[in-house]
Protein backbone atom coordinates (compact mmCIF):
# COMPACT_ATOMS: atom_id res chain seq x y z
CA UNK A 1 0.00 0.00 0.00
CA UNK A 2 2.36 2.68 0.83
CA UNK A 3 4.45 1.94 -2.23
CA UNK A 4 1.11 2.12 -4.29
CA UNK A 5 0.41 5.37 -2.54
CA UNK A 6 3.89 6.76 -3.38
CA UNK A 7 3.60 5.82 -6.85
CA UNK A 8 0.25 7.25 -7.61
CA UNK A 9 1.28 10.58 -6.13
CA UNK A 10 4.26 10.99 -8.50
CA UNK A 11 2.26 9.86 -11.48
CA UNK A 12 -0.59 12.68 -10.50
CA UNK A 13 2.39 15.00 -9.85
CA UNK A 14 3.51 14.23 -13.85
CA UNK A 15 -0.22 14.59 -14.89
CA UNK A 16 0.00 17.96 -13.31
CA UNK A 17 2.96 18.96 -15.75
CA UNK A 18 1.58 17.20 -18.64
CA UNK A 19 -1.86 19.29 -18.23
CA UNK A 20 0.51 22.51 -17.96
CA UNK A 21 1.87 22.12 -21.25
CA UNK A 22 -1.32 20.86 -22.63
CA UNK A 23 -2.76 24.19 -21.78
CA UNK A 24 0.53 26.36 -23.13
CA UNK A 25 0.85 24.91 -26.31
CA UNK A 26 -3.05 24.58 -26.62
CA UNK A 27 -3.08 20.88 -27.15
CA UNK A 28 -6.10 19.13 -27.33
CA UNK A 29 -6.63 15.29 -25.50
CA UNK A 30 -9.05 12.95 -25.16
CA UNK A 31 -8.45 9.97 -23.06
CA UNK A 32 -11.03 7.27 -23.53
CA UNK A 33 -12.10 4.93 -20.88
CA UNK A 34 -14.17 1.50 -22.00
CA UNK A 35 -14.84 -1.77 -20.22
CA UNK A 36 -16.48 -3.84 -18.96
CA UNK A 37 -18.97 -2.93 -15.87
CA UNK A 38 -16.98 -2.96 -12.70
CA UNK A 39 -13.61 -3.34 -14.30
CA UNK A 40 -12.63 0.03 -12.63
CA UNK A 41 -13.08 2.76 -15.13
CA UNK A 42 -14.79 4.83 -12.66
CA UNK A 43 -12.15 4.66 -9.75
CA UNK A 44 -9.39 5.26 -12.19
CA UNK A 45 -10.62 8.89 -13.33
CA UNK A 46 -11.01 9.80 -10.30
CA UNK A 47 -7.49 9.66 -9.68
CA UNK A 48 -6.67 10.90 -13.14
CA UNK A 49 -8.46 14.23 -12.35
CA UNK A 50 -7.80 14.66 -8.66
CA UNK A 51 -5.51 17.54 -8.68
CA UNK A 52 -5.87 18.52 -12.07
CA UNK A 53 -7.21 22.54 -12.99
CA UNK A 54 -10.57 21.65 -13.77
CA UNK A 55 -11.11 24.66 -15.75
CA UNK A 56 -9.12 22.80 -18.21
CA UNK A 57 -9.57 18.95 -17.70
CA UNK A 58 -13.25 17.71 -16.96
CA UNK A 59 -14.92 14.16 -17.66
CA UNK A 60 -17.73 13.27 -19.84
CA UNK A 61 -20.46 10.73 -18.93
CA UNK A 62 -23.53 11.02 -21.33
CA UNK A 63 -26.92 9.97 -20.40
CA UNK A 64 -28.79 7.71 -22.09
CA UNK A 65 -29.90 9.35 -25.50
CA UNK A 66 -32.92 11.34 -25.58
CA UNK A 67 -35.54 11.33 -28.45
CA UNK A 68 -34.30 14.25 -30.59
CA UNK A 69 -30.59 12.93 -30.03
CA UNK A 70 -31.59 9.77 -31.31
CA UNK A 71 -32.49 11.16 -34.78
CA UNK A 72 -29.17 12.66 -34.90
CA UNK A 73 -25.96 11.33 -36.65
CA UNK A 74 -24.91 9.22 -33.72
CA UNK A 75 -21.49 11.08 -33.03
CA UNK A 76 -23.08 14.34 -32.46
CA UNK A 77 -23.69 14.67 -29.38
CA UNK A 78 -20.04 13.54 -28.54
CA UNK A 79 -19.05 16.17 -31.35
CA UNK A 80 -20.13 18.78 -28.66
CA UNK A 81 -17.84 17.26 -25.89
CA UNK A 82 -14.82 16.92 -27.73
CA UNK A 83 -12.01 19.27 -26.23
CA UNK A 84 -11.12 23.16 -27.04
CA UNK A 85 -7.26 24.54 -27.07
CA UNK A 86 -5.85 23.36 -23.81
CA UNK A 87 -8.00 21.04 -22.39
CA UNK A 88 -8.15 17.35 -21.44
CA UNK A 89 -11.39 15.56 -21.68
CA UNK A 90 -12.31 12.01 -20.23
CA UNK A 91 -14.92 10.18 -21.46
CA UNK A 92 -16.50 7.67 -19.15
CA UNK A 93 -17.73 5.32 -21.97
CA UNK A 94 -17.92 6.94 -25.21
CA UNK A 95 -19.16 6.48 -28.84
CA UNK A 96 -18.50 3.04 -28.02
CA UNK A 97 -21.60 2.11 -26.04
CA UNK A 98 -22.73 1.39 -29.50
CA UNK A 99 -19.97 -1.42 -30.17
CA UNK A 100 -20.98 -3.52 -27.64
CA UNK A 101 -23.37 -2.27 -24.98
CA UNK A 102 -25.99 -1.46 -27.08
CA UNK A 103 -26.15 -4.30 -29.46
CA UNK A 104 -25.64 -6.37 -26.67
CA UNK A 105 -28.89 -5.05 -24.51
CA UNK A 106 -30.93 -4.51 -28.06
CA UNK A 107 -30.63 -0.57 -27.67
CA UNK A 108 -29.79 -0.22 -31.43
CA UNK A 109 -30.19 -2.22 -34.89
CA UNK A 110 -28.11 -4.17 -36.81
CA UNK A 111 -28.09 -1.54 -39.62
CA UNK A 112 -26.77 1.34 -37.08
CA UNK A 113 -24.33 -1.20 -34.98
CA UNK A 114 -22.98 -2.15 -38.66
CA UNK A 115 -22.65 1.62 -39.79
CA UNK A 116 -20.92 2.64 -36.79
CA UNK A 117 -17.74 0.30 -37.52
CA UNK A 118 -17.40 1.77 -40.59
CA UNK A 119 -17.72 4.95 -39.51
CA UNK A 120 -15.95 4.78 -36.46
CA UNK A 121 -11.91 4.40 -37.87
CA UNK A 122 -13.13 7.03 -40.18
CA UNK A 123 -14.08 9.60 -37.37
CA UNK A 124 -11.35 9.19 -35.54
CA UNK A 125 -8.70 9.61 -37.93
CA UNK A 126 -10.57 13.02 -38.80
CA UNK A 127 -10.20 14.00 -35.17
CA UNK A 128 -6.14 12.40 -35.48
CA UNK A 129 -5.93 14.42 -38.57
CA UNK A 130 -6.87 17.60 -36.74
CA UNK A 131 -4.53 17.31 -33.82
CA UNK A 132 -5.98 15.43 -31.34
CA UNK A 133 -4.71 13.24 -29.32
CA UNK A 134 -7.07 10.14 -29.03
CA UNK A 135 -6.29 7.38 -26.17
CA UNK A 136 -8.02 4.62 -25.96
CA UNK A 137 -8.22 2.43 -22.24
CA UNK A 138 -9.91 -0.71 -21.99
CA UNK A 139 -10.56 -1.80 -18.82
CA UNK A 140 -10.84 -6.02 -18.63
CA UNK A 141 -11.74 -8.09 -15.68
CA UNK A 142 -12.28 -11.66 -15.06
CA UNK A 143 -16.23 -13.27 -14.46
CA UNK A 144 -15.58 -14.12 -10.66
CA UNK A 145 -14.08 -10.67 -10.06
CA UNK A 146 -17.04 -8.91 -11.69
CA UNK A 147 -19.63 -11.07 -9.63
CA UNK A 148 -17.93 -9.93 -6.49
CA UNK A 149 -17.58 -6.70 -7.18
CA UNK A 150 -21.64 -6.46 -8.80
CA UNK A 151 -22.71 -8.18 -5.33
CA UNK A 152 -20.82 -5.55 -3.48
CA UNK A 153 -22.30 -3.25 -4.61
CA UNK A 154 -25.57 -4.25 -4.47
CA UNK A 155 -25.27 -4.70 -1.07
CA UNK A 156 -22.90 -1.18 -0.31
CA UNK A 157 -25.39 1.75 0.23
CA UNK A 158 -22.64 3.68 -0.85
CA UNK A 159 -21.96 1.98 -3.93
CA UNK A 160 -25.48 1.05 -4.93
CA UNK A 161 -25.84 4.22 -7.61
CA UNK A 162 -23.39 2.23 -9.73
CA UNK A 163 -25.54 -0.30 -10.17
CA UNK A 164 -26.96 -0.04 -14.01
CA UNK A 165 -29.25 -2.01 -16.29
CA UNK A 166 -26.35 -3.22 -17.83
CA UNK A 167 -24.78 -4.21 -14.92
CA UNK A 168 -27.38 -6.33 -13.61
CA UNK A 169 -27.16 -8.34 -16.84
CA UNK A 170 -23.28 -8.40 -16.85
CA UNK A 171 -23.10 -12.15 -15.60
CA UNK A 172 -25.92 -12.77 -17.66
CA UNK A 173 -24.63 -11.29 -20.85
CA UNK A 174 -20.93 -12.47 -20.20
CA UNK A 175 -19.82 -14.46 -23.48
CA UNK A 176 -22.49 -12.50 -25.66
CA UNK A 177 -20.53 -9.01 -25.05
CA UNK A 178 -16.71 -11.00 -25.07
CA UNK A 179 -18.23 -11.56 -28.89
CA UNK A 180 -18.62 -7.81 -29.17
CA UNK A 181 -16.25 -6.86 -27.95
CA UNK A 182 -13.62 -9.02 -29.81
CA UNK A 183 -15.31 -7.84 -33.32
CA UNK A 184 -14.85 -4.23 -31.83
CA UNK A 185 -10.62 -4.32 -31.50
CA UNK A 186 -10.81 -6.02 -34.82
CA UNK A 187 -12.53 -3.63 -36.26
CA UNK A 188 -11.26 -0.20 -34.37
CA UNK A 189 -8.25 -0.54 -33.81
CA UNK A 190 -5.81 1.43 -35.88
CA UNK A 191 -1.84 3.30 -35.91
CA UNK A 192 -3.48 6.45 -34.89
CA UNK A 193 -5.87 5.07 -32.39
CA UNK A 194 -4.89 2.07 -30.91
CA UNK A 195 -6.73 -0.01 -27.96
CA UNK A 196 -4.73 -0.16 -25.01
CA UNK A 197 -6.32 -3.06 -22.41
CA UNK A 198 -5.45 -3.19 -18.80
CA UNK A 199 -5.98 -5.67 -16.67
CA UNK A 200 -8.46 -4.07 -13.93
CA UNK A 201 -8.56 -7.33 -11.23
CA UNK A 202 -5.74 -5.76 -9.53
CA UNK A 203 -7.31 -1.74 -9.28
CA UNK A 204 -4.41 -0.21 -7.64
CA UNK A 205 -1.90 -1.35 -10.64
CA UNK A 206 -5.03 -0.77 -13.00
CA UNK A 207 -4.87 2.84 -12.19
CA UNK A 208 -1.06 3.65 -11.96
CA UNK A 209 -0.52 1.38 -15.41
CA UNK A 210 -3.23 3.30 -16.87
CA UNK A 211 -1.86 6.56 -16.15
CA UNK A 212 1.95 5.90 -16.82
CA UNK A 213 0.73 4.67 -20.42
CA UNK A 214 -1.04 7.96 -20.91
CA UNK A 215 1.68 10.05 -20.18
CA UNK A 216 4.21 7.68 -21.97
CA UNK A 217 2.63 9.17 -25.25
CA UNK A 218 2.90 12.99 -24.72
CA UNK A 219 5.97 14.30 -24.64
CA UNK A 220 5.81 17.36 -22.22
CA UNK A 221 8.03 19.99 -20.38
CA UNK A 222 9.93 18.28 -17.34
CA UNK A 223 8.67 14.55 -18.18
CA UNK A 224 10.45 12.17 -15.67
CA UNK A 225 12.08 14.68 -13.45
CA UNK A 226 11.18 13.17 -10.46
CA UNK A 227 12.36 9.46 -11.58
CA UNK A 228 8.85 8.41 -12.57
CA UNK A 229 8.94 5.24 -15.08
CA UNK A 230 7.26 5.20 -18.32
CA UNK A 231 7.70 1.51 -19.32
CA UNK A 232 4.83 -0.36 -18.66
CA UNK A 233 4.47 -3.62 -16.80
CA UNK A 234 3.10 -5.92 -19.35
CA UNK A 235 1.35 -7.78 -16.85
CA UNK A 236 -1.34 -5.55 -16.76
CA UNK A 237 -0.96 -3.50 -19.87
CA UNK A 238 -0.64 -4.31 -23.11
CA UNK A 239 -1.25 -2.89 -26.63
CA UNK A 240 -4.29 -5.29 -28.90
CA UNK A 241 -2.91 -7.13 -31.75
CA UNK A 242 -4.51 -7.95 -34.53
CA UNK A 243 -4.80 -11.89 -35.28
CA UNK A 244 -2.08 -12.39 -38.67
CA UNK A 245 -4.02 -13.91 -41.35
CA UNK A 246 -2.44 -17.24 -41.91
CA UNK A 247 -0.18 -17.82 -45.01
Amino acid sequence: MPEYKSELRNLQVELVKMQKWVQKHEKRVIVIFEGRDSAGKGGAIRRFTRYLNPRSARVVALAKPTDWERGQWYFQRYVSELPGPGEIVFFDRSWYNRAAIEPVMGFCTKEEYERFLRQVPQFEFMLHEDGIILIKLWFSIAIDEQKLRLKERKTNPLKQWKLSTTDLEAQTKWYEFTKYKERMFEQTHRSFSPWVIIDGNDKQKARVESMRYVLSQINYSGKGEIGVSFEPNTDVLKIYEPEKPEK
